[in-house]
Formats: structure tokens, C-alpha cells, sequence
């Protein structure tokens, strides 16, 4: 049976974002993920999470930014990551070296690394460069602390211009770093976007062992899974048939209330 991990990005959006971390509980959540922990103390952080007997099991690495305020922000400006841009090496190791006292706070075992959307008139091999070093970097500074990285495919439809786009160049990039802290986070819904046929791919990746975390929504609207064009029941059960142990994220826009929406969640807690 899955175990799900409420995003707390997406999730509650109509209350504080620490007020959401009791409604996740309450909610019969074990686990919660989210975008970026940069705008709070990594001690009040910890404190929501062991107040409502949560796990942390992932987070993003910030999305740009040197100092710690330019990280909290960098999102709301629009940044998607620096792992692949050239010239913004020392910016990206910042990043990583700051996500990794969080992730220690908070007992995180892994982060999400984002690579960046493609600057205009930017070679590929250059920035596909970029990237294999700078995330050899992360994986040997990740491995001192036993954290993982994971890197993730997303649809062009959402984030127009993002490199990194389809399943097998993410496999492709690990075979590149050949690091066993890096892993793959396999988002069904920008899956199906990018290149439908979500249940194959399953099947070909989660047996390598290299997908260490799984992400839903419904497609197209991005709201409950139990919406739209994937039917979760089944996929579900792939992910059982194949011994998947990790976390399923629930990374997806409410159609209205949360709680009210979570009826498809219910049916899958013991």
C-alpha cells in the first residue's frame, strides 16, 4: 500500500503555511513535503513536525540566491534552479551547502536539486556539462551526511523552458554523475504530460532501484488524483506489484477544500 506525503506547497492553500502542518496530521498524513523551508527557522520548522508526529521527506534546494534572504525569495522571483547554469557555480554550492543544514535539522533524507530553465541563445552541451560537475559536487558533499539528491523530470507545458523534461534523460544524467546518492523523482502527472504511457515507465525505471520518490496529481487540471485522465487505483498497484517503498507526494492544485477533497486519500489509510 502507498504511503502518502501531503505537500504543504499545494495543500491548505487557504491556511498559514505553519498552521498546515497540524491539518496534514489531522488529515491522517504521516509525512509532509513542500517546496523550500528557506523563509522559516529550521528550528520552528522542526517543532510543527515533531508537534504533530510528522516526517520530513523532501525538499527542494533553493531555487537561486547566495544569502539567505535571496534564497527565501528566489522562487517568487521566478528562479528554477542553477544546477545547470554556467557562471552560477558558487551560487549553486551555496544553495546545496544551506538545503544540507536543513535537511540535518530536520532529519530530511533527501532534496530536491533543480537544474534551471534554458537562458536564451545557451549551448546544451555546456549546460549539460555544468550540471554532471556541479552535481558530483553535491553528491560528494550529500554523502557526508547520508542525504540523497534527487533530480526531476518537468512537463514544458508547466515550466516552459526547464532542461531537464523526460525520464530517460534524467537516467542518462545519473548514469553521467554515477554517484549513489543521486536518484531520480519520477512526478507522475508531469510524466503523463511530458510522455504518457506512465504505467511502462514504471515498469522500466522503479526495478533499477534509482527512483527514490514518487510524485501525483490528476491530469490535466494538476487537482485530487482521483481526477482526470490517470486512473490511480491501478497505478497504485503497479507501484505494489514493483516493491516501491518510498513516499508518494501529493503534489497537486485542491479543486476546493482539501480535507473535503481527500476522500480518495482515506480509502488507503490503515
Amino acid at each position: 500500500m502507498p504511503q502518502f506525503a501531503a505537500n504543504l506547497s499545494w495543500l491548505y492553500p487557504d491556511l498559514p503555511f505553519l498552521e498546515r502542518f497540524e491539518a496534514a496530521a489531522t488529515d491522517g498524513f504521516k509525512a509532509v513535503e513542500y517546496l523550500a523551508p528557506y523563509p522559516w527557522p529550521a528550528a520552528e520548522l522542526a517543532a510543527r513536525l515533531r508537534a504533530h508526529g510528522l516526517r520530513q521527506v523532501l525538499f527542494n534546494a533553493p531555487a537561486a540566491g547566495s544569502t539567505p534572504a535571496d534564497m527565501a525569495a528566489a522562487w517568487d522571483s521566478g528562479a528554477r534552479g542553477t544546477a545547470a547554469l554556467p557562471g552560477q557555480e558558487a551560487v549553486f554550492r551555496a544553495g546545496i551547502q544551506a538545503a544540507l543544514r536543513y535537511a540535518a535539522a530536520l532529519e530530511c533524507p533527501r532534496i530536491h536539486v533543480m537544474s534551471g530553465l534554458v537562458p536564451v541563445g545557451a549551448d546544451g552541451a555546456t549546460m549539460q556539462a555544468t550540471l554532471i560537475d556541479n552535481l558530483r559536487w553535491a553528491c560528494q558533499q550529500a554523502a557526508a551526511q547520508g542525504c540523497e539528491l534527487l533530480m526531476e523530470p518537468i512537463n514544458p507545458r508547466d515550466m516552459p523552458g526547464y532542461f531537464l523534461q523526460r525520464q530517460a534523460q534524467a537516467h542518462a544524467l545519473l548514469d553521467a554523475v554515477d554517484s549513489p546518492q543521486l536518484k531520480v523523482l519520477m512526478d507522475l502527472y508531469h510524466c503523463q504530460v511530458s510522455e504518457g504511457d506512465v504505467a511502462s515507465k514504471l515498469r522500466q525505471y522503479l526495478p533499477t532501484g534509482r527512483v527514490a520518490h514518487v510524485q501525483i496529481a490528476g491530469v490535466p487540471e494538476r487537482q485530487e488524483p482521483d481526477k482526470g485522465e490517470l486512473h490511480y487505483p491501478y497505478l497504485f498497484d503497479v507501484l505494489d506489484s514493483l516493491g516501491y517503498a518510498g513516499w508518494v507526494g501529493c503534489e497537486y492544485r485542491p479543486a476546493g477544500n482539501t480535507s473535503e477533497g481527500l476522500g480518495w486519500h482515506r480509502r488507503y489509510l490503515a
